[in-house]
């Protein structure tokens, strides 16, 4: 063989290696990566094409798919869909999955370890994959009642059973319909998707727990009353209370709302701070205790802790090692203290439980479809946030805020009401965030409630947590009483 030859042999057979080498590459190396690419249509009938399990509250589908007349096979359905939002996302072939849709995917479409004996079985049988119904803890009148409660308005609201840590309901406002993204179409999917991103008041972002987190206001005088109950301090122990605190080393103040006395005298006592909520009083008081105290009472409530419910959850944070002028600001839920209303409802849920405080959590039952239990939420006990006694301290500190103090609005009649309001300033020229936080009955509670409303509602700047939030409280406390009264 003479040498060109000899060369272009060489060549060939590179060549052949190297198609040889792609084509395995393609086939094995890059199989998964290729078969999951969103572009792939393939992929897209594949996903769309059986059966997702339904998604489900009090005994109802709110999210099931239904068979079509297309190459998808299946339409993915939303029944009140701004409602459930927040909870459940959505499922699109143009931006995904969000909610639990997302961290759900795998019991939903089917392809869970747990669910392989299911699989085999149907293979075997010659039918299609089918995914597994999950079952939340949601409860259908308490979610309506706080939707409708915030009706027209930017905030959250989370309700939890504070003796187990099951979640009742979770709204978020604005919200907005996941059946507008499940459509068969890429383009309007992610027309409608580009939309919502745009939209400035943030429709996809659940508020609850995520996106920004939030100055918590007056309602952190429950960590600073906790601490001082810990630390020795009872409900009657007298505290400094005057009109305006000087701050040391500077020459800002602290005053109270309004400007106003907390008291007839300089001095006044703890469970009396709490009831008309004086600024002034827990800033000093904070200081006296010491930012270390602070900061270990507000980590066995949960700051700074990640969160799996199964949805991701944004930690609260506390400000790092903060001086004492800056210790008198965080006592009264500013400076750089940020918290989750979910995080408010776990503080108020800690000590409606006798100070135990619950993991909470939105899934209760996994099934596979023939309904068989292949997972359950058993109650889980996160953190002792507080002793007994503290806990019972500061419940009774609570009822007095809603029965002769800031929180009246929480009112109702025949059923004790513990709460704390709490009005944030947010650093900018926007009017300040409302907030309540709650438990009832009082002498044995079924619910835990945390308020939130963006800038005042329609208050603005007028606004106040007793005005504005107290009475949203007051309207999902009552659901989740009856709720819980239908249920028993």
């Amino acid at each position: 063989m003479n040498e060109p030859i000899r060369r272009l042999s060489v060549v060939t057979l590179l060549l052949f290696l190297t198609l040889m080498v792609a084509a395995s590459w393609v086939q094995f190396a890059k199989a998964g990566e290729l078969g999951e690419d969103p572009r792939n249509v393939r992929t897209l009938y594949r996903q769309f094409g059986s059966f997702r399990g339904p998604i489900i509250v009090d005994g109802q589908a709110v999210v099931r798919s239904v068979p079509v007349d297309d190459p998808f096979n299946y339409q993915r359905t939303y029944t009140d869909g701004p409602l459930y939002a927040p909870v459940t996302g959505y499922y699109s072939i143009g931006p995904g999955r969000s909610g639990l849709e997302s961290t759900q995917n795998a019991l939903l479409d089917g392809s869970a370890d747990a669910l392989f004996w299911t699989r085999l079985g149907e293979l075997f049988a010659g039918q299609e994959q089918e995914g597994a119904s999950v079952e939340l803890t949601i409860k259908a009148d308490v979610q309506r009642a706080a939707y409708d409660a915030m009706a027209g308005k930017r905030g959250a609201v989370v309700a939890i059973d504070p003796r187990t840590g099951a979640i009742l309901a979770m709204v978020s406002t604005p919200s907005y319909d996941p059946t507008t993204l499940a459509v068969h179409s890429s383009s309007e999917a992610n027309r409608i998707y580009s939309s919502l991103v745009a939209d400035q008041t943030d429709p996809l972002i659940n508020r609850a727990i995520g996106g920004d987190t939030y100055p918590p206001g007056s309602t952190f005088k429950l960590i600073i009353a906790a601490a001082a109950l810990d630390s020795g301090y009872t409900p009657d122990t007298l505290i400094y209370a005057p009109q305006e605190l000087e701050l040391p080393g500077t020459t800002a103040t602290i005053s109270n709302y309004g400007g106003t006395r907390c008291g007839p005298t300089d001095n006044i006592s703890l469970a009396e701070a709490l009831r008309v909520s004086c600024n002034t009083a827990f800033a000093d008081l904070a200081m006296r205790l010491g930012w270390g105290v602070i900061e270990r009472t507000a980590a066995k409530f949960g700051w700074g802790q990640s969160l799996e419910i199964p949805l991701v959850v944004t930690p609260s944070r506390l400000p790092d090692s903060p001086n004492e002028p800056q210790i008198a600001q965080s006592a009264i839920g500013q400076f750089d203290v940020r918290a989750t209303p979910l995080q408010m409802a776990m503080v108020a849920s800690a000590i409606a439980n006798d100070g135990q405080l619950m993991k909470p959590y939105l899934v209760s039952t996994v099934r596979s479809p023939d309904l068989r239990v292949i997972e359950h939420t058993s109650p889980e006990t996160l953190s002792s946030s507080l002793s007994r006694d503290t806990a019972g301290a500061l419940n009774a500190m609570m009822q007095g805020v809603v029965a002769e103090g800031t929180g009246s609005n929480a009112r109702i009649s025949g059923v004790a009401v513990a709460g704390k309001t709490g009005t944030a300033e947010t650093g900018t020229d926007a009017a300040p965030h409302t907030w309540f936080v709650a438990f009832a009955p009082a002498d044995d509670p079924v619910v835990a409630v945390a308020v939130l409303v963006e800038n005042g509602g329609d208050l603005g700047n007028e606004a106040t947590g007793g005005r504005v939030s107290a009475p949203i409280a007051r309207a999902v406390i009552q659901a989740a009483i009856d709720s819980a009264a239908g249920g028993s």
